[in-house]
């Protein structure tokens, strides 16, 4: 139901950011709902692991874009707060430093790729460079224009070796992002979360708005569609991600591996130790 359909234009203001679609009937619920999905979470995520020692490459990358405040940071904290983090490789991509602006945009995000057996996390992504280099006029448009095609075939090489890609844009609304941005002000433990150069970027929400439509119209294909995740309600937000995540793994169906070993002679040996 939150899968952006492939090839149809995106109009995000159709697009209720409080929506539940599908989801818990209240808050009360649908945090329940969510610690209960907690425990096959993190079974999923030991058998994916596991199988890697086996040979398994296959492993799974989570892509959180969207407006500040709509809440990666939180999905990052409440959802994968879910699964063991020694299995899990999160990275915040924040503006290129020197170094990677010398280097295509891709490549700093290869570097930080889920190995065979992980779940990687994307807080922002390869995005940015189709998002905020748009807004901002950071490069040409035909340039631009180019790296929806090369994300397009990044994805489908990723795809192609293994990697599961659950990309999630956490869809906030103008009123609820003015929202939360006052409750950081109201909040000096909340301070530091706070940027003035929040504001600034509030007065650019429509060319964002219409950066992300083209980013959601030109990027969902079949190896790694786009998901639209109503991001008022946090508690919708992390449940939504959950489930995602959940029946993206129970598709995988990791499997342990069988012992490459001897199990009835290992056990003789043990239980004959003095």
């Amino acid at each position: 139901m939150l899968r952006i359909p492939e090839g149809e234009r995106v109009d995000l203001s159709s697009y209720d950011a409080a929506a539940t679609p599908a989801g818990p009937s209240d808050k009360l619920a649908g945090l329940a709902a969510t610690a209960r999905m907690g425990e096959r979470l993190a079974d999923l995520q030991e058998r994916l692991y596991a199988a890697s020692t086996a040979g398994d490459r296959r492993r799974l990358l989570l892509v959180l874009q969207g407006m500040d405040t709509s809440g990666k940071g939180g999905t990052v904290k409440h959802v994968i707060g879910l699964f063991n983090p020694s299995g899990c490789r999160i990275k915040a991509f924040k503006a290129p430093t020197p170094e990677e602006q010398n280097h295509p945009f891709l490549w700093r995000i290869m570097k930080a790729l889920p190995q065979p057996g992980e779940i990687g996390i994307f807080d922002r992504s390869h995005y940015e460079d189709v998002l905020i280099a748009r807004v901002r006029e950071l490069a040409p448009r035909s340039q631009l224009g180019r790296r929806y095609a090369q994300i397009n075939r990044f994805e489908k090489s990723l795809a192609d070796d293994g990697v599961t890609i659950v990309k999630c844009f956490l869809h906030i609304s103008y009123e609820q992002q003015r929202r939360r941005l006052l409750e950081r002000l109201d909040n000096p433990d909340k301070h530091w979360k706070f940027n003035p150069g929040d504001i600034e970027e509030r007065a650019l929400w429509p060319a964002y708005q219409e950066a992300y439509e083209l980013a959601l119209e030109r990027c969902s294909t079949p190896q790694a569609p786009w998901y639209l995740i109503p991001a008022d309600r946090k508690w919708y937000r992390n449940w939504a991600i959950s489930k995602l995540l959940l029946e993206h793994l129970e598709e995988l169906d990791p499997q342990y591996p069988k012992a490459d070993f001897d199990v009835a002679e290992s056990r003789r040996s043990l239980l004959a130790e003095g």
